[in-house]
């Protein structure tokens, strides 16, 4: 377990949060998935959400949130506690602490009931409606079209990999899970899962820590688990994989993965990237958006992780050639070395003003230095940033030479 403490007097709450890591894998996501909605049911001590809201309220309307994320290869738990800075309370009170103990209790000691052999299993009854309630949210994922499109090229990009699998798992792997076997499952990932607390605002590491770890100890939690670490390397193709894929829209969603097989630096691609897709005077923006008017959207992400650059555009169907065609061409522009020095320095000023923000939000701040832990970094932004200034146009030439197309996929009707 690791425990971060990033101390800052800018907020008047503290932040709270507990992230639990595991290997993501075909077997497990489904079951993963039901877990935090489960847990935020009821607790050994609060047992039932209404319980849970009312505690919240005691503790001067504090805030809760969980949450499942995808990280390179890893599915993510993400529990979020938010409670009034401990100084600026009517009374002495150790709100914090108070806060930490609570996500320990959702997280660590949820809700059991016993089976005919005494046995303790989850609440059959929980177990059911978080059944129902993902099967609801499996299914709306068409809802949004976009992100449908961008979620079905990862799948599609990284086919028989673990980033390739959807984070919410499958309704037919929910007919099996009942509250016997998932509570054997929680169990196993309590085991094995990394845990990274993080705390942010103006507190005492040390004591908070200490408490911490007592908590866990109290019920019989490891902190330091046998985390099993893994980042599948995805090998890019000789020719791009193309995927057409028919549904009632009335607009088309092209999205492309690049694949950027690239040893130069983290900035340097950054940059890259930025260049490419990254605000509105990035090429795809102007040439496909602005000059062109093929696209009511255009842009790219780069998931340094997984070492891909995702390309999205909204268009009219009947662009689609247009529009791939344009956008290959940006590719090759930049190449061949077509950066303008105005380029280069938009997408410098646009990552530097960025990335000053985030210590203006305790969320992005957790964010960014979590991102540093699961991958061994030291989390220096001022040094970051100072690597931005430093990156040259044929620093950026030199990374093209190393993107090619893996995965074109367009949603169309």
């Amino acid at each position: 377990m690791k425990f971060t403490v990033l101390n800052s007097n800018k907020f008047k709450t503290n932040l709270c949060c507990v992230f639990l890591a595991v290997p993501l894998t075909e077997d497990r996501v489904t079951k993963t998935a039901l877990i935090p909605s489960l847990l935020r049911r009821g607790t050994n001590n609060l047992t039932s959400q209404l319980e849970i809201n009312k505690r919240l309220e005691e503790m001067y309307g504090a805030s809760i949130s969980y949450g499942i994320e995808k990280e390179a290869d890893y599915e993510v738990l993400k529990f979020y506690l938010e409670v009034i800075n401990d100084d600026l309370l009517p009374e002495k009170r150790a709100l914090t602490k108070e806060g930490l103990d609570l996500l320990v209790d959702i997280i660590f000691n949820p809700y059991l009931e016993k089976d005919s052999n005494g046995e303790s299993i989850f609440c059959k009854q929980y177990v059911n409606q978080e059944k129902d309630n993902l099967i609801k949210v499996i299914e709306s994922r068409k809802d949004n079209k976009a992100n449908y499109a961008a979620n079905r090229m990862v799948e599609e990009m990284y086919q028989g990999e673990a980033y390739g699998i959807y984070k919410f798992g499958k309704i037919e792997d929910l007919k099996s899970i009942n509250e016997k076997n998932l509570y054997e499952f929680y169990k196993e990932l309590i085991s094995i899962a990394k845990i990274s607390v993080y705390v942010v605002g103006d507190v005492n590491k040390d004591s908070l820590e200490g408490d911490f770890r007592k908590s866990l100890e109290s019920l019989g939690v490891n902190p330091e688990s046998s985390f099993e670490k893994v980042n599948m390397r995805h090998t890019p193709r000789t020719n791009p994989k193309v995927v057409n894929e028919k549904m009632d829209v009335s607009q088309g969603n092209l999205i492309i993965g690049l694949d950027v097989n690239s040893n130069k630096t983290n900035e340097e691609i950054i940059m890259y990237n930025a260049i490419l897709g990254t605000g509105a005077n990035s090429k795809l923006f102007q040439n496909v958006r602005e000059k062109a008017s093929l696209a009511y959207s255009a842009g790219s992400k780069y998931f340094r992780r997984k070492n891909m650059i995702m390309i999205k555009t909204g268009i009219e169907i009947s662009n689609y050639e247009k529009t791939l065609a344009i956008i290959e061409e940006q590719l090759e522009n930049i190449k061949n070395g077509e950066i303008t020095e105005q380029e280069l320095e938009s997408a410098r000023q646009l990552i530097t003003s960025t990335s000053k923000l985030i210590p203006e939000s305790g969320e992005n701040l957790v964010t960014y230095y979590y991102d540093k832990e699961m991958n061994d970094e030291e989390p220096d932004l001022e040094k970051f940033i100072d690597n931005i200034q430093k990156v040259k146009i044929e620093d950026i030439v030199d990374v093209a030479k190393d993107v090619s197309v893996d995965t074109i996929y367009f949603l169309r009707d």
